[in-house]
């Protein structure tokens, strides 16, 4: 278990994205997916009151009420710590002050909870002061509906403005950063922001932590680019070098252990300095033991160091 930032929980190395639930999986196949995860000692779940609206027939918070229904039907909401996002579904867009409180209030309906563990801005809103945001964020924590904050796509001006401004005023501050972040896409991450991260005490939760499945080793320059909703963008990773060099170490490494391409690029993201739990999201259940096996698997400094040379 690893702790989130200077916060009260100890989540599992592994966070369980939940993006694909009620999109590329349906309800069964979702309940399946998190019943796999939750048996491999999994405690983390990430979702967002968008998802997935972008798919034909749904509205936004099809995942939150499957993770909500599944919760009940296992009775283990005490259990897992259930993150979610503010500031993208239709109905409540950017991040006034009235949108994050009824935006909150409508994730914890889909949820079935009354209380959020980690509650995301799901991207920074520029025409909103970081002092109304933050101070909306902090209302919630005092009500008790939400348990510890989180910025994902924040910029590192806005998030020291944010942090500097709890502290200054005693509110609840950010205290993990949600970034996309994995061994062929370094740079958005990689620099002021996970500097600044390391300096002030908080952790990441990267999103795309296998570069929509091109870590899992799927695609290869002689095999089919179809076959998912995400294919073609995964496989474009294979037109350059980078990408053809991280799938050649990865490839060694994994044989070295024994262990699935996919595996060993969610330890390379976990082994970094700030992260504290990469997201993986599985449609289905045949594919959650690789991501859970991040738990086991140790890699060498040696092989650390083969996999960033790589992905530089």
């Amino acid at each position: 278990m690893t702790r989130i930032g200077n916060s009260v929980l100890d989540v599992h190395p592994l966070c369980l994205g939940g993006n694909v639930f009620g999109w590329t999986a349906d309800e069964e196949q979702s309940f399946a997916v998190l019943d796999a995860y939750a048996a491999a000692g999994g405690d983390f779940v990430d979702t967002a009151d968008v998802y997935s609206a972008w798919a034909p027939g749904n509205s936004g918070g099809e995942s939150e009420t499957i993770i909500g229904r599944w919760l009940a039907r296992t009775g283990r909401r005490d259990d897992i710590v259930v993150a979610t996002k503010v500031g993208s579904h239709p109905e409540f867009k950017g991040l006034k002050a009235e949108t994050i409180k009824q935006g909150a209030e409508a994730s914890l309906r889909r949820l079935g909870t009354d209380r959020i563990d980690l509650y995301y801005s799901h991207f920074d809103d520029l025409s909103v002061p970081v002092e109304e945001i933050v101070t909306a964020l902090d209302a919630l924590v005092r009500e008790g509906k939400v348990r510890v904050l989180g910025a994902s796509n924040i910029s590192p001006e806005r998030l020291a403005a944010s942090l500097d401004f709890a502290e200054r005023e005693g509110l609840a501050r950010y205290e993990i950063i949600q970034p996309q972040y994995n061994l062929v896409e370094r740079d958005a991450y990689e620099g002021p922001l996970a500097d600044l991260a390391r300096e002030r005490g908080l952790s990441a939760a990267p999103y795309y932590g296998l570069a929509r499945g091109f870590l899992t080793g799927k695609y290869r320059p002689d095999g089919d680019r179809t076959g998912s909703p995400r294919a073609g963008q995964a496989a474009a990773f294979l037109d350059t070098e980078r990408g053809t060099k991280v799938l050649a170490a990865l490839d060694e490494v994994a044989a070295a252990h024994d262990a699935e391409p996919a595996t060993v690029a969610l330890a390379w993201l976990a082994a970094q300095p700030t992260v504290v739990a990469p997201i993986a999201s599985a449609s289905k259940v045949e594919q959650v033991a690789a991501l859970t096996a991040i738990a086991e698997l140790k890699l060498t400094d040696e092989e650390l160091d083969r996999l960033t040379a790589a992905s530089a």
